[in-house]
This record gives structure tokens, sequence and C-alpha cells, in this order.
């Protein structure tokens, strides 16, 4: 479990991170690098740039 912070400062718990990131990587990338589009989760937002997605790969 882990939490991060979505567009608007909340906090959102990851259960199972290994999903996240894969989820992220199917569907917000383009030739393995962030395309920078929004990712909805349980109504937190997340804009999935390369920065945000190393920092979500990072905390495996």
């Amino acid at each position: 479990m882990v939490k991060i912070k979505d567009i608007d400062g909340r906090d959102y718990i990851i259960e199972d991170l290994d999903r996240f990131i894969s989820h992220l990587e199917d569907f917000h990338t383009v030739n393995g690098k962030a395309d920078g589009s929004l990712h909805e989760e349980n109504g937190y937002y997340f804009k999935v740039t390369q920065d945000f997605l190393d920092q979500i790969i990072d905390l495996k």
C-alpha cells in the first residue's frame, strides 16, 4: 500500500502498486514514455507525465 497525491493535492492510497503501474504503462504511455494524459481512479486524477511515471515506478 502506497500513498500519493492527486492533481488536487488529495491523498490517494494505491492498494496494488503493480496493477497501478501496469495500467499506466498499458494506457498512458506511447513507446514506453508517458503521454501526458489524465488518469482517473476512484474520483482522483493524475497527470501522467514522465516525472510522475518515474516516481511511481521508483516506489516499487
